[in-house]
């Protein structure tokens, strides 16, 4: 059975980043963040433009893995093209997703003309990208196994043996919730099925 895309490690910023500079009286101010879901990028994007309200434009581009991969970006009443789209560029060029950019402007009273604003936009994605650092992330699921506690070490054991993250809650039975990275979580589960001869129950 092949592993799907949706399963697969991919490239994805640490944390948030920001950059500003000017160019020609305009401040450009870049923020870039860690986004899994449309509506987290959607909400980055509307905390950005109440934060900075005041900005003349504030242009957003994201990249989410959702099934399919959804890219978005908007040139914010710029000339088109010469915004978001550059913008969106950056963030394909750097092979990042689970990401989303909103690029701040603040009119200085020159015009840069398309070229030059195409510029600008995507070299404040490209130092904000810089500035929170790209990681490699692998997609994560979460089960439970609840067990008697007579099966309760086996399956600790291979919990930790399998270096998984995990939280034990120990009650009439033994439950552990179990993060574990996708591509690992089918061969797990039957490792804990054979130890306990079936009496895990996962969920």
């Amino acid at each position: 059975m092949g592993v799907s895309s949706e399963d697969e490690a991919y490239r994805t910023v640490g944390e948030r980043g920001q950059a500003a500079f000017e160019v020609r009286g305009s401040e450009f101010i870049g923020h870039v963040a860690p986004a899994t879901t449309v509506d987290e990028a959607e909400a980055f994007v509307t905390a950005i433009e109440s934060e900075y309200d005041d900005a003349t434009h504030n242009v957003p581009a994201y990249r989410v893995r959702a099934d399919p991969l959804r890219e978005y970006s908007s040139d914010d009443a710029e000339p088109s093209g010469s915004a978001g789209k550059p913008a969106l560029n950056v963030l394909q060029q750097r092979d990042v997703e689970n990401v989303v950019a909103v690029v701040t402007r603040y009119y200085g009273g020159t015009n840069l003309g398309v070229g030059g604003l195409a510029r600008s936009y995507s070299r404040a994605v490209k130092k904000a990208v810089d500035d929170a650092g790209i990681v490699t992330e692998r997609p994560h699921e979460r089960f439970s196994i609840t067990v008697e506690y007579d099966d309760s070490g086996d399956v600790r054991g291979i919990l930790e043996s399998a270096g998984v993250e995990f939280d034990a809650d120990y009650g009439e039975d033994v439950t552990f919730d179990v993060r574990v990275p996708v591509v690992e979580a089918a061969d797990l589960r039957d490792r804990i099925a054979s130890a306990t001869s079936g009496r895990a129950r996962t969920e």
